[in-house]
């Protein structure tokens, strides 16, 4: 399939599956004529990759990462070495860290909404 088929399955605009591609994380097959040809596995690779980099993992961690994604939705152990485990730890607190954070700003805010409401009906 072209690049706007792949696009239009997977909701991801056309320029970034050319950045997942430029970075490697993403490799089509060439058509005689040079355009790129995506099969089936790159709509659920494209997926991946977009909901590894919306959790907030680097580009660097998700290229590390891939090879061991052999499956959609299995992990592959083979080839996973001693430094990716302790970048994947690292990467697995610092989204525990964003979580704390998002979760005590979104409580924040659901105070303020209340306190605003309640203010409101008293008035």
């Amino acid at each position: 399939m072209r690049i706007g088929a792949l696009s239009e399955r997977t909701g991801i605009p056309r320029r970034m599956l050319r950045y997942y591609e430029e970075t490697g994380m993403l490799v089509p097959d060439r058509c005689g004529n040079g355009y790129r040809d995506y099969d089936e596995r790159c709509v659920e690779r494209a997926l991946q990759i977009r909901g590894l980099l919306e959790a907030g993992m680097p580009t660097r961690v998700i290229k590390q990462v891939l090879p061991c994604l052999k499956q959609p939705k299995a992990i592959h152990v083979e080839g996973a070495t001693r430094e990716t485990i302790e970048l994947l730890e690292r990467e697995r607190d610092s989204m525990s860290d964003r979580i704390d954070t998002l979760t005590r700003s979104r409580d924040a805010i659901a105070r303020y909404i209340d306190t605003v409401r309640e203010t409101r009906e008293a008035a």
